[in-house]
């Protein structure tokens, strides 16, 4: 694997099964949009996700790709982040202890854990893991802001706005998020990779 302690099946403990997590994030997705007077059409234009597939994401009867995720949560002025309960550690502490972190895993072998989120700053900063063939989503998905990744283990490839870029240990990107894109671990093992989000363009 190339990095000890990083495993996409080893993470903090969840607080509900796959199936709450799953309608409540549903719920909390058709809460905002609702709030913001946004049909599905609305927010299909804006994240390039189909309608029906954000139907059935609002209604918990399927779960979503990281990448779908990310770009419906930006389209509503949120992180990804917010779309899940969070353990209340009852303390201002500048660390974010590993049990404390986020971690959205799909179906498709894709693991993010959301090291740290500053909703002041726009920032949102995750240690991705992708399995061998997975992908942060089936399709190229946008959403408004900028992105910067650096490869810790194995190889990564990003689609960005039609071009193909093959990264390795140590290669970083940056990009404005957009433009469409897909992340993709097209080696034979496990990829991690830092990365970071922020609002503002």
């Amino acid at each position: 694997m190339g990095l000890d302690d990083v495993d996409a099946r080893e993470h903090a403990r969840p607080q509900h099964s796959a199936d709450q997590t799953i309608a409540l994030v549903g719920a909390r997705i058709r809460g905002l949009r609702s709030r913001q007077g946004l049909t599905l059409k609305d927010l299909a234009e804006r994240t390039g996700v189909s309608v029906s597939m954000l139907s059935m994401l609002e209604r918990g009867v399927a779960s979503a790709s990281i990448g779908t995720l990310v770009s419906v949560a930006s389209a509503l002025g949120v992180h990804m982040y917010d779309l899940f309960d969070h353990p209340d550690n009852g303390k201002n502490s500048p660390v974010t202890r590993r049990d404390e972190q986020t971690v959205a895993q799909t179906s498709e072998g894709a693991t993010r854990r959301v090291a740290h989120q500053d909703a002041a700053a726009g920032v949102e900063l995750a240690v991705n893991t992708y399995l061998p063939g997975s992908a942060s989503g089936p399709t190229a998905t946008h959403h408004e802001g900028r992105e910067f990744g650096v490869v810790l283990a194995g190889r990564l490839r990003v689609e960005l706005d039609g071009e193909t870029h093959d990264l390795e240990v140590g290669d970083a990107i940056a990009y404005g998020s957009v433009l469409p894109h897909r992340i993709s671990n097209v080696g034979d093992v496990d990829t991690v990779a830092v990365w970071v989000n922020i609002d503002r363009s």
